[in-house]
């Protein structure tokens, strides 16, 4: 392993997993238990320092890579920077780096690549990949771009791997239209697009709910002669299921079958999420079955994806039967499970249940996140209890843990109860918070409760709000401002402003 560098994103050495020796096998189980560093120290201080021992613990900061536990690396390779009498080579630095950066410690990341330059060590491309998706996580963008600016300045120009590196970076921070740019300015540069470079764009568009332009980057990638992965076909299924469109879905899971992929649980999965997001629970099961069937194990994931199909359904029994046949399975419900089935019981307008759940979710140790609190304060809201819901309310805004959803309840909430005013404080409140910005739910809930009123011209004032706050109508907000009219002149006005509107929309998105 040593002098052979290190493979961004693989967790493994030249495709070739770590094999543990017994001592290293000792040394992994230590440094695992160890909650104290300075004994872990110790104990490794013991150890003759050896060609082997180096190699011993390569391979298991390696394997801890693998199992994503980043505090036992840092104890490993700090222990080799600051302790021992071996000379830390790169990849011991990217290894540091990349687990500084995953627990957004961007200051030792930054302090261990200045250490590896003053050692006289050569940055590999994998070490700003590194740095690139440790700025993405906290959302430093600028930074980001320091890094390429800095790799162009020393005469490196960014490499595919650095490229993907910092299109998955920006995929999972949700910088979307960063990342569109940054594949221009890739393909500009003829920095040769690969696989891996598709699928992240696929995914991209995706999670944008833009799933033509994720067709159009897949038929580009076919144009060129690039062969598609499972990945990328599982990308492509999840692009269309996200939108419920299930056919498209079901076109491209054939189409990876017949390209001579054996589906795998994440493909089902995402099949399964298209007839949930459709509103056809039924398909969605009938893929469950198939799945097991054809010997693929069914994971948390594919009976969450069924909760949620019978709770989008109105069909919480079928989802409270789900939720525990997946206990029966030995598999503990994670914080999204329960938050689920609070969804299912609250479209159900099952208060009782959802407390009950809510006081599960506690039992199992749990501390609710922002997700199930929404749920909750939804189930609130639909049953009309508006003072639990503002006592909810008031908690998560105490906590912090407050996000767009959570206004959006509130506001359609006060807004089918005809409380204007509770409504409109809670929209100029929610424009206080920082991070926080209406989107296009909130302001379709809004005109909402305007147009049962057949209130149009409020409507339309909040419409023009909305625009000048550079967001744009959906179909929503069209049927709200048609619900507004009450002469068929109004009706004919909504539908040229909306019209006009799609027309001057720029599509952000483009490939």
């Amino acid at each position: 392993m040593r002098g052979r560098g290190w493979k961004y994103g693989s967790g493994f050495v030249d495709g070739v997993f770590p094999v543990l020796s017994p001592m290293a096998q000792d040394i992994l189980e230590l440094v695992q238990k160890g909650t104290d560093v300075a004994k872990v120290w110790e104990s490794l201080d013991s150890i003759p320092a050896t060609h082997n021992l180096w190699d011993d613990i390569l391979n298991v900061a390696v394997q801890l890579r693998l199992n994503r536990q980043w505090d036992p690396i840092i104890t490993v390779c700090e222990w080799i920077v600051y302790r021992s009498s071996f000379r830390p080579d790169v990849i011991c630095y990217n290894l540091l780096i990349d687990a500084y950066g995953r627990k957004r410690q961007l200051d030792k990341a930054e302090a261990m690549y200045t250490a590896l330059l003053e050692a006289r060590c050569v940055p590999t491309e994998d070490t700003y990949a590194l740095l690139l998706r440790a700025y993405c996580n906290v959302g430093s963008l600028h930074r980001a771009e320091g890094v390429i600016s800095e790799m162009r300045e020393h005469g490196i120009p960014p490499s595919a791997t650095v490229y993907n590196a910092y299109l998955d970076g920006l995929l999972k921070a949700r910088c979307t239209e960063k990342a569109v740019e940054v594949y221009q300015r890739m393909k500009r540069d003829r920095c040769r697009t690969n696989t891996e470079t598709y699928t992240l764009m696929i995914n991209v568009y995706g999670k944008s709910k833009q799933p033509m332009s994720a067709m159009k980057v897949f038929n580009e990638m076919q144009s060129i002669g690039c062969k598609a992965n499972i990945c990328t076909y599982t990308a492509l299924v999840n692009a269309f299921a996200r939108e419920g469109l299930c056919e498209k879905a079901e076109e491209v899971f054939e189409e990876m079958q017949q390209a001579g992929h054996e589906p795998d649980v994440y493909a089902y999965n995402a099949l399964m999420e298209a007839y949930s997001r459709a509103g056809f629970p039924q398909g969605a099961s009938e893929i469950f079955s198939l799945m097991q069937h054809m010997g693929c194990e069914p994971d948390r994931a594919s009976y969450n994806i069924l909760v949620d199909a019978y709770g989008r359904a109105g069909r919480h029994r079928e989802a409270e039967a789900v939720f525990e046949s997946l206990k029966q399975h030995g598999m503990a419900p994670t914080m999204k499970s329960h938050m689920l089935l609070l969804s299912a019981h609250a479209r159900s307008g099952n208060v009782a249940r959802c407390e009950e759940v809510m006081a599960q979710l506690h039992k199992s140790g749990l501390v609710p996140d922002t997700f199930a609190l929404n749920a909750m304060l939804n189930a609130y809201g639909r049953t009309g209890r508006l003072d639990d819901m503002e006592r909810l309310l008031a908690a998560m805004e105490h906590r912090g843990s407050c996000d767009v959803s959570t206004y959006n309840v509130v506001v359609n909430a006060y807004g089918r109860a005809g409380y204007l005013e509770r409504m409109e404080a809670a929209f100029a409140a929610m424009k206080g918070k920082r991070g926080i910005a209406a989107d296009v739910v909130t302001w379709t809930s809004r005109m909402g409760a305007y147009a049962r009123k057949k209130e149009y011209r409020r409507c339309l004032e909040i419409f023009e709000e909305m625009v000048d706050a550079g967001c744009y109508p959906d179909a929503g907000t069209a049927k709200v401002l048609v619900a507004a009219c009450s002469d068929e002149q109004q009706v004919e006005q909504v539908t040229a402003i909306v019209r006009s509107m799609h027309k001057e929309a720029k599509t952000l998105f483009t490939v």
